[in-house]
């Protein structure tokens, strides 16, 4: 007689696992996905950053090569391609010398409106968001919930009420009518608080107490000055709001000698389009490269307590 012969399973079919109560378990074998190439990642970040950088930069290039044509050039020749000849430095005296040097006027005040403001308005964050984070007061998280509401407001939205506002006190078409709205600032007592979560220990200011400091004094001579970082942050963020801010002035200001650049820059612009003055059209290009020049070099100083402050509490 010959042996009873055994069947086995197909080498392609997976083994079968049998479970507790000793019977084959049906469930699928687990199918495995294919990843996405690292080479292909690494290139869609690559292009993604390329154009964001060609985004940024190209309208850049085309003000710095605009700035350097005559007016004849300007019209004649391509944005991108420089000019005849070389006339930078003359569009630049002739930028200074229009109307008895106005230009000059425009960044004083601008300078005025930004530095100063700024300078106050972040002192006044900084204060206000270290007394949410550290002091405790009646009804604190319900006013914190206003001021988060205000930064959800734009500013566009608030230039008419601030402007009935001053129409009511007088300060229409004044200094203090641009200069007092940019000392508020919601979204610098916001980040003030995050950073002094972050960056202000509460054992230290306990201590500080207990020796007999007062609670000014604990944060003007302890906390203040960990939350240094957080303060130029907070600067850099409100400076260039103001320096570019437009439509608050637009609706506050009609005299010209109370102009920010902005302002200027749009008044000789509107005036090149409706006036048939092309003269006009070069002076608010050559306006505007100049304009840019005190952020970049004012990013540059600061670059790197802004970088400390923007990673604040990123790492444990």
């Amino acid at each position: 007689m010959s042996e009873p012969t055994t069947l086995s399973a197909p080498a392609s079919a997976p083994a079968r696992e049998r479970n507790s109560a000793g019977k084959l378990d049906r469930r699928p074998a687990p199918t495995t996905r294919k990843q996405p190439s690292a080479l292909l990642s690494k290139t869609a970040v690559t292009a993604i950053l390329a154009l964001a950088a060609l985004y940024t930069l190209l309208p850049m290039l085309w003000l710095i090569m605009s700035s350097t044509k005559s007016r004849q050039d300007l019209f004649a020749t391509n944005g991108f391609a420089p000019g005849h000849g070389f006339a930078l430095f003359s569009n630049l005296s002739h930028l200074f010398t229009t109307d008895n040097g106005i230009y000059l006027r425009w960044i004083i005040n601008t300078v005025l409106y930004a530095g100063l403001g700024a300078l106050l308005a972040t002192v006044f964050s900084v204060a206000a968001g270290y007394a949410f984070d550290k002091l405790a007061f009646p009804a604190k998280e319900k006013i914190f919930a206003l001021v988060l509401i205000g930064v959800m407001v734009p500013a566009t939205a608030m230039a008419i009420p601030l402007y009935l506002i001053a129409a009511k006190v007088g300060l229409v078409n004044t200094y203090w009518g641009v200069f007092i709205p940019g000392l508020v600032f919601p979204f610098g007592v916001y980040l003030a608080r995050v950073f002094s979560a972050a960056y202000v220990p509460d054992e230290v200011l306990e201590a500080a107490r207990l020796d007999g400091a007062g609670e000014f004094k604990a944060f003007l001579r302890i906390a203040f000055p960990m939350l240094g970082p957080a303060f130029v942050t907070i600067f850099l963020f409100q400076f260039t709001q103001i320096w570019n801010s437009f439509f608050l002035p637009l609706v506050m200001l009609s005299d010209q000698k109370l102009y920010p650049v902005n302002l200027g820059l749009y008044d000789w612009y509107s005036s090149a389009l409706s006036q048939g003055h092309p003269e006009d059209y070069l002076l608010a290009v050559v306006g505007s490269l100049v304009s840019v020049a005190p952020l970049i070099i004012l990013f540059l100083m600061l670059q790197r307590y802004w970088k400390a402050g923007m990673t604040a509490g990123a790492v444990k």
